[in-house]
């Protein structure tokens, strides 16, 4: 469970350095000082978790069949992909080439906060895959009715 100091929420439009550092949302600092983790995410953006939600979701990964063709996949790409973030006095963590190639980053780029974890996108991936879901709105919506939400 994530306590209100861990709850990432928001959407922040970030730049990319020619070092490939990418500066984290002031906000979000303070739960990332312990340590982090990037890795490839879904829908062609990363994930960055902190340490304690990256360890939750790498022991589920880590206890899912090995007879399964589609989990072998899937714990692959999350944890072959991992790489430990720091972040450095200026709250920049360094994005290693092959993520920003997995998810199309350029220069700018946008951070969402989703509870658990932050979404790194480039922008115009961003926009166009957030454009897309609001279009869709009233069928997710319903949708999530369906599980309970």
């Amino acid at each position: 469970m994530v306590n209100q100091k861990n709850m990432f929420i928001g959407e922040y439009l970030h730049t990319i350095d020619e070092k490939s550092r990418l500066a984290i949302p002031i906000k979000f600092r303070a739960d990332l000082l312990k340590g982090a983790v990037v890795t490839r995410g879904l829908d062609n953006c990363l994930f960055l978790f902190t340490k304690v939600e990256w360890q939750k979701l790498a022991e589920k990964l880590a206890n899912l069949p090995l007879s399964q063709s589609n989990t072998r996949a899937f714990a692959r790409l999350m944890l072959a992909g991992a790489m430990d973030a720091e972040l450095d006095k200026q709250g920049r963590i360094i994005l290693p080439e092959y993520l920003q190639k997995f998810a199309g980053l350029k220069k700018q780029v946008i951070v969402a906060g989703l509870y658990n974890r932050l979404e790194i996108w480039d922008e115009s991936t961003w926009t166009k895959y957030k454009e897309s879901t609001e279009k869709n709105s009233e069928e997710i919506a319903e949708r999530m009715g369906e599980l309970g939400v």
